[in-house]
């Protein structure tokens, strides 16, 4: 887990949202809880590359995809990034009205 693949996954809006529903959930969800407004391949990408620079784990609870936050990691590695992504995530939204 590098520093520059995770701001990267933080980067993109429908990357912060899965990581900002998954925060405020505070547990495992399904793939089939997010309603992102893209194709399903697209949702796929996102979650990938969520998974790829470590921001999420992934496991299977029978047929359902399950994602969670890999909160620990990413705090042990980078204290206080996560918490300042998403204050400053919340802060736009409200800001734009999408809170």
């Amino acid at each position: 887990m590098g520093l520059e693949s995770v701001l990267h996954a933080l980067s993109a809006p429908m990357r912060l949202q899965v990581v900002r529903e998954l925060a405020a959930d505070g547990d495992e969800l399904s793939c089939s809880h997010f309603d992102l407004p893209v194709t399903k391949s697209t949702t796929t990408h996102h979650f990938r590359v969520l998974r790829e620079s470590g921001v999420i784990r992934q496991t299977y609870r029978g047929t359902a995809k399950m994602s969670a936050l890999r909160t620990d990691d990413l705090d042990a590695l980078f204290p206080g990034l996560r918490d300042s992504v998403l204050a400053a995530a919340a802060r736009q939204a409200d800001r734009l009205g999408a809170g």
